[in-house]
């Protein structure tokens, strides 16, 4: 979710958080490497932990499951924040807000690994509610109104996916909103005090 959130950003509204000075190939590098740290990084992961027997399904249905894979997700997730917001020195300085709005979404993992102790939370809907908040911030702080479209299309897509989540039995309406609750003020509340 994150690739898809940055890919909106990257591409619709690039001048809301100083994009437009990257060139295209800045853009889709920028994009492959959130691609790779944010998804495939974690999926390889999971995967590996499965393999290894630490988890005993690959959708992680069980709280047991969820724990270590969402713990180093965390960790990883950091890892990456810090590096967009440190260590990468031209494009920090450029765009902070990448590693602003990457760090919201450690939070947000974070959060959903403390809560994973004991609870199962939805995930998936953590994720999707979290790019909601992020983009309708940004649209309202900057007023940006060529997010309109995109926020539209991802209340839809966070409706289908809240239902198949119900459909498939993988978490309660509680599970579901506690999610979407839980992205939606973490992503708007950064974006809104530090964007």
């Amino acid at each position: 979710m994150p690739t898809i959130l940055f890919g909106i950003l990257l591409f619709t509204a690039p001048g809301t958080l100083n994009l437009y000075a990257l060139g295209l190939t800045a853009k889709l590098s920028l994009l492959v490497l959130i691609c790779i740290s944010t998804f495939f990084v974690p999926a390889f992961l999971i995967y590996f932990l499965y393999r290894a027997g630490f988890v005993s399904s690959l959708h992680l249905d069980s709280l047991a499951d969820r724990r270590l894979p969402y713990f180093l997700t965390a960790v990883l997730y950091t890892a990456i924040t810090l590096m967009f917001a440190f260590r990468m020195r031209p494009l920090s300085e450029l765009v902070p807000e990448i590693g602003i709005i990457l760090g919201s979404i450690t939070v947000s993992v974070t959060l959903v690994g403390l809560i994973s102790l004991f609870w199962k939370i939805s995930a998936h809907s953590v994720g999707i509610s979290g790019m909601i908040g992020a983009l309708l911030g940004i649209a309202v702080k900057f007023g940006e109104s060529d997010l309109l479209y995109p926020l539209l299309i991802l209340v839809m897509l966070a409706g289908l996916l809240a239902s198949a989540r119900l459909h498939l039995n993988a978490h309660t309406p509680l599970q579901i909103g506690a999610g979407l609750c839980l992205g939606l003020a973490v992503s708007l509340t950064t974006v809104t005090l530090l964007v």
